[in-house]
């Protein structure tokens, strides 16, 4: 399952960093954007960081970011949606790859958490 996680984190911040490109040349879309990159592309590397954990609860700290990562960026996505940054067409999917990398990291988390007491 880890290395699932770790390429669908890298996919994801590739596609994150592919989509502010779109963002509109506005005061909105310049923080929005930046926004959604910085916890977009954050996801992954703490992924990829976790996987050189000193231990346990190290690794479950850093899963436990990226989870908080997933969900910032949910909220960054959906926002730039609701404001018309973004058109639906562009952005649906990847609302819901950060739903599902919320849902798996959730569950990495939990397991680790319940494994490392």
């Amino acid at each position: 399952m880890e290395k699932r996680i770790l390429e669908r984190s890298f996919e994801f911040a590739l596609r994150v960093i592919k989509l502010a490109e779109r963002f509109p040349n506005s005061i909105a879309g310049w923080v929005v954007g930046k926004q959604v990159v910085r916890s977009g592309t954050s996801v992954g590397a703490n992924v990829e960081e976790a996987q050189a954990g000193y231990t346990k609860d190290d690794f479950t700290y850093k899963m436990n970011t990226a989870l908080k990562e997933s969900r910032e960026s949910n909220y960054w996505l959906r926002l730039a949606k609701a404001a018309g940054l973004i058109r639906a067409d562009m952005i649906d999917e990847m609302i819901e790859e950060s739903e599902q990398l919320s849902r798996i990291l959730g569950a990495i988390v939990s397991t680790a958490r319940k494994e490392s007491r």
